[in-house]
């Protein structure tokens, strides 16, 4: 149990860092309902740690009736996740990057909390826990179901908001859906 709180909260850590120092700061959208959370705070004003817990409630409903494991490692994951989102607020423009480094750091950091997650079969949070019960039923890699829902995501972000900007947000999701795809793939090494 502490190996998977430890997981937990380098993930979640991992996700604040990224999404309030690197992604916030050009208003840019993740995937997932991180995207949705940052789409409707944009749109509304709204806090985006809160409304990303209360999208999960209805995926979570679902996973419970699925996959009791699941559910339970997943609603750890998004608490923590939404809570470090809002924990770690402040460090939205502290770093000054151009935007596509701005972009490629954070989308490295935040494909590096996700990805240690979903290997370890916690999600972060929404999306990316629907992602592992289709990878589970449909032998599909995560990484791959993820980038796929994550760029309606951004599509939808571009239609309503019409900020040509967005399209940095599919570089944001090209790369945390890669990491998430390596890491998740990649097969523990024994040591004799």
């Amino acid at each position: 149990m502490l190996k998977k709180l430890a997981i937990i909260g380098f993930g979640s850590t991992m996700l604040g860092i990224g999404i309030n120092g690197f992604i916030l700061p050009f208003h840019l959208i993740n995937g997932g309902l991180f995207g949705v959370s940052l789409l409707i705070k944009y749109l509304f004003g709204f806090k985006a740690g809160i409304i990303f817990i209360l999208l999960n409630i209805p995926i979570y409903m679902f996973a419970y009736k699925s996959d009791r494991l699941y559910f339970f490692n997943g609603l750890l994951g998004a608490i923590l996740s939404g809570f470090m989102i809002e924990l770690l607020f402040p460090l939205n423009g502290r770093f000054h990057l151009p935007i596509l480094s701005s972009v490629i750091v954070g989308a490295i950091i935040i494909g590096i909390g996700v990805g240690v997650m979903l290997r370890n079969h916690i999600s972060p949070g929404g999306m990316d826990l629907l992602a592992l019960l289709i990878s589970k039923w449909s032998k599909i890699n995560v990484g791959v179901i993820m980038v796929l829902m994550d760029g309606m995501i951004i599509l939808t972000g571009l239609v309503l908001l019409q900020n040509a900007r967005l399209l940095y947000s599919l570089v944001v999701i090209t790369i945390v859906g890669l990491l998430a795809t390596i890491i998740t793939s990649y097969r523990r090494i024994h040591i004799l």
